[in-house]
């Protein structure tokens, strides 16, 4: 006798999308750095469409179209699904494509490999479609400028379904972008960002913080919440180096968690236009300028692009105090 239970279950793996540092990396090396612009021109368009690469190199010349009041659509051949879709598009989508439609090369039409029928297809070359190695080989390229891994082209594709989704995208909306014929494939995005499981996680560690007594917390701390040793957080090394979303405020610094993101008011004083400064403090500001822009070396070194351009922005505004401050002395 064979029962349900029997039959071992398939390991449900959540989809590989590229955090956002290295897509805008990855997107900034296909732009600026291509070696076969057509080629970085479809893998663009792969992002920003959520195709598969096999819709995406079937994709024909005339796959624009407009729609009275109702804007420019991408229609989707045939893929794995075996169905048609129509994909919205913007202003910035349509001009890439323009750019394609510029360099393409035209050419004969060639056999439609699923319609049965010749066809004229939107990425050709020197009579010759797009292949896949071609992509392939172009997406290796960018990512080896943008110093990331080895990329597949599909990783594109989740990324697209990755960002709707913690856009607040709905499933069907999402199901219908992406071509999927039943929910549970698009809930496999859905489970990547939760919002319920966030908000039920905050809502009970904010209660086991509440319940939890505080450890002799120092007078006026912000409700008696416990400080973890600053050992325990570097593991001994100096706080510039730790992994970690660092700040560095004239009476101190703040060290927080990448998952937390940057604090809302990190060196939210410094850049008020009340702020202001005394020949005295110049020697404070300067050790604060030190450490700004070693924060900022760490966090480009670490691909955090959004946390160096914050420090960079802290660098330019105590440039200016300093300035301002010497001059007002001299």
């Amino acid at each position: 006798m064979l029962f349900r239970d029997d039959i071992p279950k398939l390991p449900q793996v959540l989809p590989r999308y590229l955090p956002i540092d290295a897509d805008r990396r990855l997107q900034q090396a296909l732009t600026t750095h291509p070696a076969n612009e057509l080629a970085a021109l479809a893998l663009r368009l792969q992002r920003a469409c959520g195709l598969r690469i096999g819709e995406l190199l079937d994709l024909e010349l005339d796959c624009v179209h407009e729609i009275d009041g109702n804007g420019s659509w991408l229609k989707v051949p045939l893929g794995k699904m075996a169905t048609e879709r129509m994909v919205p598009l913007d202003d910035q989508t349509l001009e890439l494509i323009d750019r394609v439609i510029q360099i393409r090369s035209h050419c004969q039409p060639l056999p439609h490999p699923r319609y049965r029928r010749r066809a004229q297809f939107l990425f050709t070359y020197l009579g010759r479609r797009l292949t896949q190695q071609g992509v392939r080989a172009e997406l290796n390229h960018a990512a080896d400028i943008a110093g990331l891994d080895h990329i597949t082209s599909h990783q594109l594709r989740h990324t697209y379904a990755t960002a709707l989704v913690n856009a607040g995208v709905s499933l069907q909306a999402l199901m219908a972008l992406l071509g999927h014929v039943s929910a549970e494939m698009s809930l496999r995005y859905g489970r990547l960002f939760d919002t319920t499981i966030r908000e039920e996680y905050e809502r009970a560690l904010d209660l086991a913080k509440q319940n939890t007594p505080p450890q002799n917390p120092a007078p006026g701390s912000p409700g008696g919440r416990i400080q973890i040793p600053l050992a325990d957080i570097t593991g001994g090394r100096p706080w510039q180096d730790t992994p970690l979303l660092k700040s560095r405020m004239a009476g101190g610094f703040c060290l927080r968690a990448p998952a937390q993101g940057a604090c809302t008011y990190a060196n939210i004083c410094e850049h008020c236009p009340s702020y202001r400064t005394e020949p005295s403090s110049l020697p404070i500001l300067a050790a604060q300028r030190i450490d700004a822009e070693a924060l900022a070396r760490d966090a480009e070194s670490r691909g955090w692009i959004d946390e160096a351009d914050r420090h960079h922005k802290l660098l330019n505004r105590l440039d200016a105090l300093i300035a301002d401050t010497e001059a007002a002395a001299g």
